[in-house]
C-alpha cells in the first residue's frame, strides 16, 4: 500500500491501448496519474498534453526508477506484458497489465514467481469480465439460479487483417502463431461463472485461406476452436477467428446448467436472453434485462457518467475501479496472478496441441508452481 491514500500511477504504453486507461485515472479522487511511457515521442508529448501530466519517458525502467509511481499500467504490446510486469513487481510497484498475462508457459512461470515474492500486486485487466450482461450473469449463477453448471461458449471474432499491417506486433503474436493467441476475452467471463480452471484443452482449426498483402499465408488457421475441459468435468468452448472476411461479433457468450441456461446476442441483433427454471412454467426466453434491478448492485444500476463514457461498454471503468481498491483497501484482486494465470495458460497449451495433431493436453495450475493450494 502506499504511503499516502493517493495512488501515483504510470502508464505505459500512453500513446496506444494504455490511453484507454485515462479517464478512469483522472475521474478517481484517490488515483493521480504521475508519470507516461512510449516510444513514440511525438504522441506521447501530445497525450501529456492533452491530460497535463508532465513526467514521460521512452524507457519503461526509466519511468520504474525515476518517476516515484506506487502503480502501473501495461498498455504495451503482448509480449511485452510479462516482462514489464515482472519489472514493475520486483520493484514492489503495484500492475494493471493488459490481456493475455503472458505469451509462452516460461513467462507465465516467471511471472507467477515474481508475483509470489513481490509485496505489490498483480491484476490483470481482462475487461469483458465487466461487461453490464456479464456480470449480472455472474450474479445469477452466485443466487443458485442456474443449478449445477457444466458448459459455456465463447466467442471473440473480429477481423484484423488491416490492422496486422499497422501494428506489426499482432502479425506475430496473434496471427503468426496457430492456436489460440487471444483466449481472456472469451474464457474470461465463462471462467469466471464457473469458477473452476481449465484442465485440459484440445485445439483445432478451419484451415488456412487468407493471405497477408506480402502473399503469405497466415501461420493462424482462419477460425480457431478450443475446447476446454473443466475441473469438475464441465466443458467450455472458445472460439477465435481474427482473419475471416465478415462482421465482428467479439463478445459472445452462452452457458448451460441443469436449472438455467443464458445466450448473448449473436451480434445480429436480438438480445441476450436467459432461462430459469425456477422463474419460468415451460421452456420461454426472458430478456435478460429483466433481471437487473433484482440482481445488479446499485452501482451498476446507477453507474457514473464515467463508467458510461469509458471504453469496452464501460469495462476500463469498473477495472481501474477494482484495482485501484485492491491496493488503497487491501482487498484481494478479482483477477489475479492465479486468475489471470487460469485464463491465459489454456491458450498457451492450445498451441501446443494444434501442433500436435489436435491432442489433449495438460494446462499447467500456477499454484503449485509456488506451493500454494489451488482452493485457496
Amino acid at each position: 500500500m502506499p504511503d499516502t491514500d493517493v495512488l501515483k500511477v504510470g502508464i505505459a504504453g500512453a500513446a496506444g491501448r494504455g490511453a484507454s486507461y485515462f479517464a478512469p485515472f483522472l475521474a478517481n479522487p484517490r488515483t493521480r496519474v504521475e508519470a507516461l511511457c512510449d516510444i513514440n515521442e511525438e504522441r506521447l508529448k501530445e497525450t501529456a498534453a492533452g491530460v497535463g501530466v508532465q513526467k514521460l519517458y521512452k524507457d519503461y525502467e526509466e519511468m520504474l526508477e525515476e518517476a516515484g509511481i506506487d502503480a502501473v499500467v501495461i498498455g504495451t504490446p503482448m509480449p511485452l506484458h510479462a516482462p514489464q510486469a515482472i519489472a514493475a513487481l520486483d520493484r514492489g510497484i503495484h500492475v494493471l497489465s493488459e490481456v493475455p498475462a503472458a505469451v509462452s508457459i516460461e513467462e507465465a512461470r516467471d511471472l507467477t514467481l515474481a508475483a509470489a515474492r513481490s509485496r505489490a500486486s498483480y491484476m490483470m485487466a481482462e475487461n469483458y469480465c465487466y461487461f453490464r450482461e456479464n456480470v449480472l450473469v455472474g450474479k445469477i449463477v452466485e443466487a443458485g439460479l442456474f443449478g449445477e453448471l457444466y458448459y459455456g461458449e465463447g466467442e471473440y471474432i473480429h477481423e484484423l487483417k488491416g490492422l496486422n499491417e499497422i501494428t506489426r506486433w499482432r502479425r506475430k503474436w496473434q496471427t503468426g502463431i496457430n492456436g489460440c493467441t487471444y483466449p481472456t476475452h472469451s474464457l474470461g467471463p465463462v471462467y469466471q461463472w464457473m469458477k473452476e480452471r481449465v484442465v485440459s484443452v484440445c485445439c483445432v482449426g478451419s484451415g488456412h485461406h487468407y493471405r497477408d498483402p506480402r502473399g503469405d499465408l497466415y501461420e493462424q488457421e482462419d477460425s480457431i476452436k478450443m475446447l476446454c475441459r473443466m475441473e469438475r468435468g464441465g466443458l467450455v468452448e472458445v472460439r477465435l477467428d481474427m482473419l475471416s472476411n465478415r462482421p465482428h461479433n467479439m463478445a459472445y457468450y452462452s452457458l448451460q446448467g441443469t436449472e438455467g441456461c443464458y445466450e448473448s446476442s449473436r451480434g445480429t441483433g436480438g438480445q441476450p436472453v436467459i432461462w430459469l427454471a425456477s422463474r419460468s412454467s415451460g421452456f420461454d426466453w426472458t430478456p435478460l434485462s429483466e433481471f437487473e434491478q433484482e440482481f445488479l448492485p446499485e452501482e451498476w444500476l446507477n453507474p457514473p457518467k464515467e463508467a458510461l463514457e469509458a471504453g469496452h461498454a464501460g469495462g476500463d471503468y469498473w477495472v481501474v475501479e477494482d484495482f485501484v481498491r485492491s491496493i488503497l483497501d487491501g482487498r484481494k484482486p478479482p483477477i489475479g496472478i492465479h486468475e489471470a494465470m487460469d485464463m491465459t495458460l489454456p491458450g498457451l497449451v492450445s498451441q501446443q496441441s494444434i501442433q500436435q495433431g489436435s491432442c489433449w493436453l495438460a494446462v499447467p495450475d500456477s499454484r503449485e508452481w509456488v506451493g500454494e493450494n489451488s482452493d485457496d
